[in-house]
């Protein structure tokens, strides 16, 4: 069956164009030829940004290119492995996307904090992105596919975000296209109780898939924008003020080996387990309280997420950064939740209308348990090209995988 990844705009320097990929094929016994090309991986866009680092250097583990940068415990020699020097990293080396230097597998994630990188400038103009995964088999659901759920307008969320929705904020990154952002949701440590650096998004927000490697500079910003500012306003303001909770840098990160293996940018490829947990770090040291005490909550995580019957509602949160949106308020979309399989041999995923595009990818998606309490069940993931609904993916054993290993990985910091 024909899967079809539309056109989409792209901003470089300011200037939108219009880019067409070329139609692609792939199985699927299960969701009709219409609906499958309807499909797209919420599609990251680039934007040039400032080439340099920017601001004053603080105290780090590293000095390099007269400045200095923050590098964790053995991240110097992991750099010296893969043959990445700090001087020239820092001093724009990070841009060399040649495939024999775009690290790919599990364990090559590095990524250096470079002090004042993510100026206001480039949190602004950065663009969205895209990809797919989802997990857990529950009887009754599994191999089904739901009507097309009726589009659901994205309500902008009150400022100050903070208040209302504490656990949100933006992931930002550079890839070969340029500058992109995500979203991503302040979850839960099991090592770490209350005092949680974990983030979750999607895997498309830090590994490009099976045709790529990690990403570089991926930062998170809770609270972007906290009090919801026009657009125009953006333009002069400092980095306080859109970024009140600080940035956030990652200093590891993991997805599934399925994204690693079939992720890709169309018709949902490796989109049942498209999901990632970044360990973050504050880029000036902060004031030794945890990305979860800084922001005053974080979401648990549900890996036994129920059946599609059995939930009432979930709610999805995000930075859509793709028309008619801008990337720069916060939006949720509530709904009852429908089933979207696109292979009887993966997972079902959740699908909710909504009008969000990209930008929003990685977003959490909330749900309301039997205690009253909000947890996470899954997080954007793909959507059709003319917007209208989401898809994520549905949390099970491999999630829970990849968020215990990161949460042991930080147990001894």
């Amino acid at each position: 069956m024909p899967s079809i990844r539309p056109p989409f705009t792209a901003r470089r320097g300011g200037t939108a164009r219009r880019t067409t990929a070329p139609a692609r094929r792939r199985t699927s016994p299960v969701l009709s030829a219409v609906a499958l090309a309807s499909v797209l991986a919420l599609t990251a866009t680039a934007c040039d940004g400032d080439d340099q680092a920017a601001g004053s250097p603080t105290a780090s583990a590293s000095e390099a290119g007269g400045g200095k940068i923050q590098v964790p415990g053995d991240l110097l020699d992991r750099l010296k492995q893969h043959g990445i020097d700090l001087d020239k990293w820092k001093n724009g080396a990070w841009k060399n996307w040649d495939k024999d230097d775009w690290l790919r597998e599990a364990q090559d994630f590095v990524n250096p904090i470079i002090e004042g990188l993510w100026d206001p400038d480039r949190m602004r103009d950065a663009q969205d992105p895209d990809r797919g995964v989802a997990d857990s088999d529950l009887a009754g659901d599994q191999g089904v596919t739901d009507p097309e759920p009726s589009p659901v307008d994205a309500k902008a969320v009150a400022a100050k975000y903070h208040t209302n929705v504490p656990e949100a904020g933006k992931l930002l990154f550079d890839s070969p296209e340029g500058s992109m952002v995500c979203s991503a949701t302040v979850v839960e440590d099991p090592a770490h109780l209350g005092k949680s650096n974990l983030v979750w998004t999607a895997g498309h927000c830090v590994h490009a898939g099976k045709n790529g490697g990690w990403y570089r500079n991926i930062a998170f910003v809770p609270s972007y924008n906290d009090t919801a500012m026009p657009t125009s306003a953006l333009k002069t303001a400092t980095r306080e003020q859109v970024a009140p909770y600080g940035v956030w840098w990652g200093d590891w990160a993991q997805t599934s080996q399925q994204w690693i293996a079939q992720g890709g940018p169309t018709g949902g490829d490796g989109a049942p387990y498209d999901f990632a947990v970044i360990h973050v770090t504050p880029e000036k040291g902060g004031s030794g309280k945890s990305l979860e005490e800084t922001v005053g909550g974080a979401l648990p995580v549900d890996f036994a997420a129920p059946a599609v019957a059995d939930v009432p509602s979930i709610t999805a949160a995000g930075y859509p950064a793709a028309e008619p949106f801008d990337g720069q308020k916060l939006y949720e979309c509530a709904d009852k939740p429908g089933r979207l399989s696109l292979s009887s041999a993966d997972p079902t995923m959740y699908r909710i209308g909504c009008t969000m595009t990209g930008g929003s990818s990685g977003g959490g998606w909330a749900e309301k348990g039997s205690d009253g309490r909000l947890r996470l069940v899954s997080n954007t993931s793909i959507g059709p090209a003319t917007s209208g609904w989401l898809a994520g993916p549905r949390l099970g054993e491999v999630a829970k995988g990849v968020y215990e290993s990161v949460s042991k990985k930080s147990a001894g910091q």
